[in-house]
C-alpha cells in the first residue's frame, strides 16, 4: 500500500465522544478530512451544528447522539453502538475523548466529585469501548482511541479524581491491547499536553499557573485542538496497524522537561 494511501479513512464510520467542541471536535474534523464519516456523542444540551457543519463540509456523513455519559447505563452505551452501526453501517474507530475535571484539595474532595469523574472518565470509556470493540471483532477489526493526559504520567494538583482515572485509561489501554491485539483490533491513546480548552480555562486565567505552564514547555505555547488531528489520524488508520497499548504525549515537549 502507497503510504500516503494508509492514512486514508475513506469508508469508514467513527464514534467520537465529547465532539461537539475542544479535542473531541478537532478529531471528530480530522477523521471527516481523512475520509471518515462520523457519529458525534456529547451532552443533551449540546450544540452539534458546528461539528455537523466541520464533518459535512468533507462531503462525509454525520450522525449526531445526544447522551449524558455520567447517566447512562452499559445497556444505553451499547444501544448507542447498535444505533451507529444500524445508520452508518458499520464502526470502525472510536475515540473515547469525553471527560470532565473537578478541582478541589484532596482533604477537601467529595464523594460526588470524585464518582462523578470517575463515572465519565473511566466507567464510561471501559464499557463503550466493550461495546464498540464486540462490533469491531464481528466485523475483522477496528482502532480504538482513548484520551490520556499528561495526568496520566504525572500526579497534578488539585486532581485527585481526574488523575485517577487518567493513570486508569493508561492501564486499560495497555489491558485491551494485549486482550485484542489478536483480534486485529487496535487500542491505543493520545496524551494531550496542557491544551487551550475550557478544562484549563481556570489555569490560563490565573496568572502565576498560566506562567508557570509556559515555562516548562519546551515548545512555548499551549496546545490547541487542530494539534491532535495528524496523531488521531494516524491511530485510526492503517498506517497504525502494528502499534498496540502506545500512549503518545502531545504535548509540546512537556514530558521531556
Amino acid at each position: 500500500m502507497p503510504i500516503l494511501d494508509a492514512f486514508k479513512l475513506d469508508g469508514k464510520v467513527a464514534l467520537v465522544t465529547g465532539a461537539t467542541r475542544g479535542l473531541g471536535q478537532a478529531m471528530a474534523a480530522g477523521l471527516a478530512e481523512a475520509g471518515a464519516d462520523v457519529a458525534g456523542l456529547d451532552r443533551d444540551e449540546m450544540d452539534f451544528s458546528e461539528t455537523r457543519q466541520l464533518v459535512e463540509a468533507q462531503g462525509r456523513r454525520f450522525m449526531p447522539i445526544a447522551c449524558d455519559l455520567r447517566a447512562s447505563s452499559v445497556a444505553d452505551l451499547n444501544t448507542i453502538v447498535g444505533n451507529v452501526v444500524s445508520e452508518l453501517g458499520r464502526l470502525d474507530i472510536l475515540v473515547n475523548n469525553a471527560g470532565i475535571i473537578r478541582r478541589a484539595p484532596a482533604l477537601e474532595y467529595s464523594e460526588e466529585d470524585w464518582d462523578a469523574v470517575l463515572d465519565i472518565n473511566l466507567k464510561a470509556v471501559f464499557f463503550l469501548t466493550q461495546a464498540a470493540a464486540r462490533v469491531m471483532v464481528k466485523q475483522g477489526g477496528g482502532k480504538v482511541i482513548n484520551v490520556a493526559s499528561m495526568l496520566s504520567f504525572q500526579g497534578g494538583i488539585l486532581v485527585p479524581s481526574y488523575t485517577a482515572s487518567k493513570s486508569a485509561v493508561a492501564g486499560i489501554t495497555r489491558a485491551l491491547a494485549n486482550e485484542w491485539a489478536d483480534k486485529n483490533i487496535n487500542v491505543n491513546a493520545i496524551a494531550p499536553g496542557y491544551m487551550a480548552t475550557d478544562n484549563t480555562a481556570p489555569l490560563r486565567a490565573d496568572p502565576n499557573r498560566n506562567s508557570a505552564i509556559l515555562a516548562r514547555i519546551p515548545a512555548g505555547r499551549w496546545g490547541v485542538p487542530d494539534d491532535l488531528k495528524g496523531t488521531a489520524v494516524f491511530l485510526a488508520a492503517a498506517a497504525s496497524d502494528y502499534l498496540h497499548g502506545a500512549i503518545i504525549p502531545v504535548d509540546g515537549a512537556w514530558l521531556t522537561r
